[in-house]
C-alpha cells in the first residue's frame, strides 16, 4: 500500500486499504509556516490597536502610510510576502465587514482599484492578490480591526528561500517600495 496510486486504482482496492490510504497518504500537501507562529499567538493581546496607532502618527514615512482617504488609508505591510505588500485600512475601529459604513466601504474599493492599477504598473506584476481575513479564526493577524491586504504576484513567484529556508527574499527596502508608492498617491 503506497501513496503513488492513482485515483483510479483506489476504486480497485478493499474499502479498508484504501481508507487507510487516505488517511496515511491525504490528497493535500501542507506547508508549515512556523516563523509567523509568535506573530500569530500575540494576535488579539495587544493592549492598543497598530491601525488606530498608525493613523494617529503625525509621520506618515515612519508610520509606512502612503496614502489618507476620507475614511481610509493604506499602508506598507510592515512584514511583505512581497514588495509593494500593502493594506487598505478603515479609519474606524470595527472588526467585521459588515459593519462598515457604505461610504467607507465604497472608498476601501476605489482605493483598491488604484492601488491595483498602481503595483500593476510599478512592479509590472502579473496579477494582485486582494484579501481580507475577518476575525482570528480567518487567520487575521489584527482581528478587531478590519483591513484589505493588496500585493502584486509574479508567476512562479515562490522560492524555495521562503518555502524551504523560511526567509522571504525582497528586491528592495521598505523606505524604496514606500517612496515609489507614495509617488503615485
Amino acid at each position: 500500500m503506497g501513496c503513488n496510486s492513482s485515483l483510479g486504482e483506489r476504486a480497485e482496492v478493499p474499502v479498508g486499504e484504501a481508507l487507510a490510504r487516505l488517511v496515511l497518504c491525504p490528497l493535500m500537501d501542507y506547508l508549515w509556516t512556523p516563523w509567523r507562529y509568535s506573530y500569530l499567538s500575540t494576535a488579539g493581546k495587544a493592549a492598543s490597536c497598530i491601525f488606530c496607532d498608525l493613523q494617529r502618527s503625525d509621520d506618515d514615512r515612519k508610520a509606512l502610510i502612503v496614502h489618507r482617504g476620507e475614511f481610509n488609508f493604506i499602508v506598507l505591510n510592515a512584514y511583505p510576502y512581497t514588495s509593494g505588500h500593502s493594506m487598505i485600512v478603515p479609519g474606524e475601529h470595527l472588526d467585521q465587514l459588515h459593519k462598515l459604513p457604505p461610504s467607507a466601504a465604497t472608498e476601501m474599493m476605489k482605493l483598491a482599484q488604484r492601488l491595483e492599477a498602481v503595483l500593476l504598473e510599478v512592479y509590472q506584476a502579473d496579477g494582485v492578490n486582494l484579501g481580507m481575513n475577518v476575525g482570528r479564526a480567518a487567520g487575521a493577524g489584527v482581528a478587531g480591526h478590519i483591513h484589505m491586504h493588496v500585493l502584486p504576484r509574479w508567476i512562479a513567484d515562490s522560492n524555495f528561500m521562503t518555502v524551504i529556508g523560511e526567509a522571504r527574499m525582497l528586491p528592495e527596502l521598505l523606505d524604496t517600495t514606500y517612496q515609489r508608492l507614495k509617488e503615485r498617491f
